[in-house]
């Protein structure tokens, strides 16, 4: 498999999620409950305040909530539509970095390679959030973490199992997850691991939170005694020719009921949506009375809240 280079990343941006640390991330979800709780109080946050949002793939989630998040906030996102001419083929994506950060105070942007998120923030003197790359999904794995802590509490020991393909969503659930010192259990078919460096990344992102990491290549034994069961789609954007084959090679790696039964009783399944049912997830596991995909795609809207804060405030 090929390797991935871990972007250096700034405190000023979120690129990857690993820029922030344990003390940071904890601020970042006391930050989205009490926005949850008290959407009112925030009102007029960032008021006078504006955000481009990049699109380069389709969006639901991420486009709905980064603009409603501004608008309950007192601000406003611009959407620029790249999902027909890509991000840099008008005009170089140096030139679009200088000129948003001479007219809005952030870019959020959706897009199919990193290296597009790494150069925006090199030459943009305004935050950027990676709000989906091929390598990285950090604004998601904030909300699914910010998720488990309410239904259980502590992070620290949280036994977490992904299990499909080594994806950019994994990425992300290992990074944030060695943050907030959870196990995390990756079961993926062999030659679809996640990548070895990000892997080493959050090794050293975990800096004594115990966070616990342990890849394998079967889905039972990943999802034994797990209190979160997680997957994702098969074949993300971008990858639809090889659907045919992925699908054959990742379905002994399905959640549904007798996978689920090798979880802990009070588990519960996550999904980053959308889901691709009777694929990578059944009917019955998605609308369990235990499934919380519906509350992950909530959170998305506090979490961001919360980024956007943190970040533009």
């Amino acid at each position: 498999m090929t390797t991935t280079p871990v972007p250096v990343t700034s405190p000023n941006d979120l690129l990857t999620g690993a820029e922030w640390n344990s003390a940071q991330v904890a601020e970042l979800f006391r930050l989205a409950a009490e926005i949850k709780a008290r959407p009112a109080d925030y009102r007029e946050a960032l008021a006078g305040r504006f955000i481009a949002l990049i699109l380069e793939k389709p969006s639901l989630r991420t486009s709905v909530t980064f603009q409603v998040g501004m608008l309950s906030m007192g601000g406003a996102a611009i959407v620029l539509d790249h999902t027909v001419s890509r991000l840099g083929d008008r005009e170089t994506i140096p030139d679009v970095a200088r000129n948003l950060s001479r007219w809005v105070q952030g870019i959020v942007a959706r897009v199919f390679e990193q290296r597009k998120l790494d150069e925006l923030a090199q030459y943009a003197s305004i935050p950027v959030i990676n709000a989906l790359s091929d390598q990285f999904h950090p604004c998601q794995a904030y909300a699914d973490f910010f998720t488990l802590a309410e239904k259980f509490g502590s992070l620290r020991g949280l036994k977490l199992a992904y299990v499909g393909d080594g994806n950019n969503v994994c990425h992300s659930l290992l990074i944030v997850g060695a943050l907030v010192g959870a196990e995390i259990r990756i079961g993926t078919p062999k030659g679809y691991e996640p990548s070895p460096e990000i892997v080493s990344a959050a090794r050293r992102a975990a800096n004594g939170s115990g966070a616990q990491f342990h890849l394998c290549h079967s889905a039972d034994e990943a999802v034994a005694g797990a209190q979160a069961v997680y997957t994702d789609v098969w074949a993300s954007m971008g990858q639809e020719d090889e659907a045919n084959v992925r699908q054959k090679t990742f379905a002994p790696y399905q959640v549904n009921a007798r996978l689920m039964g090798k979880a802990a009783p009070d588990a519960v399944f996550l999904h980053c949506l959308p889901a691709h049912r009777g694929g990578e997830v059944t009917d019955e596991v998605m609308d369990a009375p235990y499934s919380a995909v519906f509350d992950q795609a909530e959170n998305r809207l506090h979490a961001q809240k919360a980024i956007l804060l943190m970040l533009l405030r």
